[in-house]
């Protein structure tokens, strides 16, 4: 009887034991929340051949890599860590030159393509006339958004989207959206000094 009685506590205790079991749930993924402040601008400061206006959140570096030319600026978002590169060159009324600027551009944003799930280009007016080309880049690329405009004969000017960290380019989202829009504010504020 004792040998039966031990037999059934076992099993009983084996059923008890096994319905406790859960099974593995993985959490849903989670991204981090990102508030975005107003769109407020202000004139950019300085001797510059260009004039626009820039996002009140954004501090204008001078470009110090080494290869940096005059006029080459960094708009910097500090609480995002993101930056947009603002490169400036003379055409000088050289169609050659001015043509080498243009293929440079489209090189500089294919060269993404190795990690790019899509590059789209738009071409644009802006509220004067002008028309800027943009590169919107898909993926997990560093660079998600590119432009150029120019006059074709003087003024090139030429900016690219960065980050400083390591966040996948989906949970940026917002913050290229929202620097996005800057851009394209300060391409529609862009005029040329003589």
């Amino acid at each position: 009887m004792k040998y039966y009685s031990i037999l059934f506590l076992a099993a009983v205790l084996a059923l008890l034991t096994a319905c406790n079991e859960t099974e593995y749930v993985p959490k849903p993924k989670g991204y981090n929340r990102i508030d975005m402040p107003p769109h407020t601008y202000v004139s950019l400061k300085g001797d510059y051949p260009y004039f626009f206006e820039h996002s009140t959140h954004a501090i204008i570096r001078p470009d110090t890599f080494s290869i940096a030319e005059p006029y080459w600026i960094f708009v910097s978002y500090p609480q995002f860590k993101a930056n947009v590169q603002i490169t400036y060159k003379s055409v000088n009324q050289d169609p050659k030159k001015f043509q080498e600027m243009v293929n440079d551009a489209y090189k500089l944003a294919s060269k993404h393509q190795i990690k790019a799930e899509a590059i789209e280009e738009m071409v644009v007016k802006t509220s004067d006339g002008k028309t800027a080309n943009l590169f919107r880049l898909e993926g997990e690329v560093p660079s998600q958004f590119q432009f150029y405009i120019t006059d074709t004969t003087t003024h090139f000017l030429r900016g690219a989207l960065y980050f400083r960290t390591a966040t996948k380019n989906d949970s940026l989202a917002p913050v290229i959206d929202y620097v996005r829009k800057d851009i394209i504010h300060l391409l529609n504020t862009l005029e040329w000094k003589e």
